[in-house]
């Protein structure tokens, strides 16, 4: 069994545990030596902790915001900002990489300016999009909409347009309709691209949301970040970096899972 499975190309079980354990071991590692490192450098420099502190000051900063009700409904307000906007983001990039996908002619009209609005910054784009949609919830998931909605229309369509022309060929000449042909070859082709799309639409939707809070904000992290910033406090600062930094993180793991599901054939 060991011979036909070598044969065919099948990696053996113990390589794959022993491969899972240093994918798992050697981040773990190299982040507490990091950690170990800043620790010492700020402590043996002695830097002031308005310039940088120290990992433990954080940890401490991160610990009191956690157990803070205040902090929780702040941190509730920005997920909820990344969640909707990259939800209506990703429909319309998704719905639009699609349709240009299927009809040449959507590209020849759509594309230029999608393209010419994704160039310019969202910085500047910000304070409009507050006049026009208010100081509310509403501004930051339009603001974080346009952020996640370009990568995953590029993504779709390079996906549309992935699919070799001998299997179009071969779909055509079995008579299948558009649809059958989108359904059956188009989209599973596509997966994999829309898939990358959503990797990164996410991540910037969380920038989205803080860019958006930053510009005008009543509530959100970004709102308290700027809050922190004002009372010079950095270990809370870095604290809610930290946060930002990990619901990145969750969300791409997510991603990644689901992508697994999904795509199984892969």
């Amino acid at each position: 069994m060991t011979d036909n499975a070598s044969a065919i190309g099948e990696v053996p079980l113990s390589r794959r545990v022993s491969d899972g354990i240093r994918s798992v071991v050697m981040p773990i590692i190299f982040f507490f030596a990091v950690i170990a490192i800043w620790e010492a450098v700020t402590i043996v420099l002695a830097i002031p902790q308005i310039v940088l502190p120290a990992p433990s000051a954080i940890a401490v900063a991160l610990w009191k915001s956690i157990v803070s009700p205040t902090f929780l409904y702040h941190l509730g307000i920005t997920l909820w900002e990344v969640v909707a906007g990259f939800a209506l983001g990703a429909i319309i990039g998704i719905a639009t990489g699609i349709l240009v996908g299927i009809f040449p002619f959507a590209e020849r009209t759509l594309y230029p300016y999608i393209v010419a609005f994704q160039a310019l910054p969202k910085v500047s784009v910000a304070p409009i999009v507050m006049i026009w949609f208010g100081y509310g919830l509403s501004s930051k998931i339009v603001l974080t909409a346009t952020m996640s909605f370009f990568p995953l229309l590029a993504n779709t369509i390079a996906g549309m347009r992935a699919t070799p022309p001998d299997q179009l060929d071969l779909f055509y000449g079995m008579t299948a309709s558009r649809w059958q042909t989108f359904w059956k070859l188009n989209l599973p082709l596509a997966l994999p691209f829309i898939f990358v799309g959503l990797d990164l639409s996410l991540l910037l939707s969380v920038t989205g949301a803080i860019v958006g809070e930053f510009v005008g904000s009543r509530a959100g992290l970004g709102y308290l970040i700027l809050q922190r910033n004002f009372s010079l406090d950095m270990p809370g600062n870095f604290a809610i970096l930290v946060v930002l930094a990990l619901i990145g993180l969750f969300f791409h793991l997510g991603v990644k899972s689901l992508e697994r599901k999904i795509i199984f054939w892969r």
